[in-house]
């Protein structure tokens, strides 16, 4: 296996750990709903597996997610989305309910403001 597939497997296997994460499913309950090993799952989020047509479609349907989600950054220039933004802040995150996501959110931006005008005033200074 040469490096990029290495880098595509792992970049699939991080997204399909997120959309689990997300899904609030351990590796068991996962491999559960699929009919597959729990190391198997494993493989498949560390970048050792691949799938095969069938598997990937139904990790998609078990996950709620599309099949854009696994590849469509893979397939244009653009940077990966997991490349942009911390795992971990991801993963924990994705768990939150839409309550607490739009605080986040407003937190964020008050933020962005705050160092926004510090920028500016700094540069007046």
């Amino acid at each position: 296996m040469d490096n990029n597939e290495k880098y595509l497997r792992k970049n699939i296997g991080r997204k399909i750990k997120l959309a689990r994460s997300r899904t609030n499913y351990t590796q068991e309950k996962l491999a559960e709903k699929l009919s597959l090993s729990t190391r198997y799952i494993s493989q498949l989020e560390r970048g050792i597996a691949f799938g095969s047509a069938t598997t990937i479609i139904n990790l998609c349907k078990a996950l709620n997610i599309s099949s854009n989600f696994l590849f469509d950054d893979l397939i244009g220039n653009d940077a990966s989305f997991t490349d942009l933004i911390d795992n971990k802040f991801l993963e924990a995150y994705m768990k939150l309910n839409n309550y607490n996501k739009e605080v986040i959110y407003l937190l964020t931006t008050q933020l962005i403001k705050l160092q926004e005008n510090k920028s500016k005033n700094y540069r007046n200074a």
